[in-house]
């Protein structure tokens, strides 16, 4: 619940805008992210203060209008609408004005006090860009600045123009639009119609022009508002307006022009390509480029990750003798079980993939800092397009190829919800550090020399999966009118502010750490639970008694109850099946967490998996393991990144499903040949 003494600032702007920059520069750790109420669509707010004021910010989803083409959209005007908002921030990119300024030409006839901030100055600056704010300002009748949001030293105008506007309440300044859109047939007529107080905050102009557009929510509302005798008359003026939407959007086209005319200006000059860029964008040559650059962003991540990574790896060095110790002085086994085997093991495995996290969005926040990954989406958008997907979507793809769970962070790059949860449903398929590992030691064991067989029929699976996947999520994720490529502008190159950088590389990664940590705990605490036993002998253990209870269902996909327990153990950890088959065959000990993430293996396994195992069986198993979900933590990273526990399940199921069906099928080709 919001304080009545703190004041409300909402951040509207479209994609790109630099939102996210101010509202973590502004917020700092005091940030909470959750979901809109039932919606998928990520909610932040955070924190601040000034003067002795208190602020509580608002992140609106990124949009590029006011409309209701998507959840997005819906979302931010309606949340303007509440009245929850003292004031409204638009930001507009200042070296694109003509396109960023659209939002602000959809806002005008809303009611609600706002500024403009016309971010990115200094980009603009570079591009021999200059805007006269004061003379804008005038024009609109609100507060006007130039503004970079990475700068902090700019703040104090930010600051001031905040305070002068929740002081004055300005209102945009719409008579000159307005003047225009009466220019259109039934806008007026329309206009006369619609009665006070349809929305509060939205004045009669703002709904009249979202009726000629058609806009189906605001016309059902005013149609709810009026009496029967007129419901016909509006009914017959809607419908009489064709191609509202580029009627409108042609005014509001002419308004931008018209409020530039005499306050922006820019010094033509001649635009090259850079060696660099010539490199990047060139047909043959660009594609390669890339893929180096990713793979060696990938290698740099592992810099950064290492310290956590060392920390994981100490965490892992306390629960055997603390355990020992505990049980030492008379602490229950069953507890001591939970707080080594559950929690401190849990703990260990997710601060090192965490590392990799971190190490990964502080690389990649850098290429999209100083403009890199623009280019990266530009060189794959047409090839990412057959797929339903935008060039930005290669990066997660390479990236899990180290880890998927790196992968699932690299789509915050993703703007469209739908392409960033096909994007992570996709790279689920492409087998992680850990798959490689493994595979090729099972592989190597069983098969010999067949092993680059073996590997390549695996990556020729991995793209017809990923084929498959596109197909069958696309249609519910990606509209048709989010499949086409790209129209963009490369931005120049500009030096990184590392403040603003690190502030988004901890926030993001604590808040991968909180939600993380809350799936695994419940799922390994679990799989511990079935799998624990007091005698230590696992032929005790619910666990061993459902596996031999579910083999005849098992052997129609070629694995027995031992490797089908590996496969269940595998979507925790790749490394997971080992230990969990070490136990199985040694016929000692308890399957634990610790055996799930990394834990101790038999000296002989090589022999004990040779003499219990048969080839295809050996077969089905590591095409079973290869497709199915990564670990638990790339699980809990879906849905930190998706906000649905809809879609992560959705996810699960169905790689479940299909490693299980890939595993029939190697099965079966295996006892062709063997």
């Amino acid at each position: 619940m919001t304080d009545q003494n703190e004041k409300v600032v909402a951040l509207l702007g479209q994609p790109n805008s630099g939102k996210s920059t101010l509202f973590n520069a502004l917020t700092g750790m005091r940030q909470h992210v959750g979901n809109w109420p039932g919606k998928t669509v990520e909610k932040k707010e955070g924190h601040f203060s000034h003067n002795g004021t208190e602020y509580l910010a608002v992140d609106l989803p990124g949009t590029y209008s006011l409309s209701a083409n998507s959840d997005e959209e819906m979302i931010t005007r309606d949340y303007i609408a509440s009245g929850k908002a003292d004031v409204v921030c638009i930001l507009a990119d200042s070296s694109q004005l003509e396109r960023s300024l659209y939002m602000l030409a959809d806002y005008a006839g809303i009611t609600v006090p706002c500024f403009l901030v016309l971010n990115m100055s200094d980009v603009a600056a570079a591009q021999g860009k200059t805007v006269n704010a004061k003379k804008l300002e005038k024009k609109l009748g609100i507060p006007v600045i130039s503004f970079s949001a990475p700068d902090t030293k700019s703040y104090d105008s930010f600051y001031t123009v905040l305070e002068r506007t929740v002081r004055e309440k300005p209102v945009l300044g719409a008579d000159e639009l307005e003047s225009r859109y009466e220019e259109l047939e039934t806008y007026g007529r329309i206009k006369e119609m619609i009665p006070d107080g349809v929305i509060p905050g939205y004045s009669k102009m703002w709904l009249a022009t979202k009726a000629v557009e058609k806009d189906v929510p605001v016309t059902a509302k005013i149609r709810a508002a009026l009496p029967e005798a007129d419901k016909m008359a509006f009914d017959a003026a809607v419908s009489r307006t064709d191609k509202g939407v580029v009627l409108t959007g042609e005014r509001k086209f002419a308004w931008i022009d018209g409020l530039l005319s005499d306050t922006a200006a820019s010094k033509k000059t001649k635009v090259a390509l850079g060696r660099f860029d010539r490199l990047i964008t060139h047909r043959f040559w660009g594609k390669p480029v890339v893929i180096l650059i990713i793979l060696l962003g990938l290698i740099a991540s592992f810099i950064p990750a290492l310290p956590l990574m060392g920390v994981g790896q100490l965490i892992a060095k306390i629960p055997d003798p603390l355990n020992e110790a505990m049980l030492n002085i008379g602490c229950p086994a069953f507890l001591a079980a939970i707080v080594c085997d559950v929690l401190l093991r849990s703990l260990s495995f997710i601060v090192q993939m965490l590392g990799f996290v971190f190490g990964v969005t502080l690389v990649f926040g850098l290429l999209e800092e100083i403009g890199v990954m623009a280019r990266i989406s530009y060189v794959f958008d047409n090839t990412m397009a057959k797929l339903g997907l935008q060039g930005k979507s290669v990066m997660p793809f390479l990236i899990s190829f180290g880890c998927t769970m790196g992968g699932a962070a690299g789509t915050r790059v993703i703007d469209n919800w739908g392409q960033k949860v096909l994007t992570i449903a996709l790279a689920w398929a492409v087998p992680c550090g850990a798959a490689w590992a493994v595979i090729p030691m099972l592989s190597t064991v069983f098969f010999g020399a067949w092993v680059p067989v073996i590997i390549a029929v695996i990556l020729l699976v991995m793209l017809l999966h990923m084929w498959l996947t596109a197909k069958v999520f696309g249609r519910s994720l990606v509209k048709r009118e989010d499949q086409c490529g790209m129209i963009m502008e490369l931005p120049p190159y500009h030096k990184p502010k590392w403040g603003a950088l690190f502030r988004y590389v901890f926030g993001r990664t604590k808040d991968t750490f909180v939600r993380a940590l809350k799936v695994v705990v419940i799922v390994a605490f679990a799989f511990w639970l079935l799998s624990y036993t007091s005698s230590g002998d696992i032929t005790d253990s619910i666990l061993y008694k459902a596996g031999h209870a579910v083999e005849p269902f098992t052997r129609i996909f070629g694995m027995g109850w031992q490797t089908f327990m590996a496969f269940i153990a595998s979507s925790l950890g790749k490394e997971g099946a080992l230990g969990v088959l070490s136990t199985i065959y040694t016929g000692t000990g308890t399957i634990s967490v610790g055996s799930m993430v990394g834990g101790a293996v038999a000296e002989n396994i090589n022999e004990l998996l040779t003499a219990n195992v048969s080839k295809p069986e050996a077969l089905a198993l590591i095409f079973a393991m290869t497709f199915n979900m990564p670990c638990i933590v790339a699980l809990a990273a879906t849905y930190q990144e998706t906000h649905s526990a809809k879609w992560t399940a959705r996810i699960a199921l169905y790689y479940t499903g299909i490693a299980l069906v890939l595993a029939g099928i190697a099965y079966h080709v295996g006892m062709l040949i063997w």
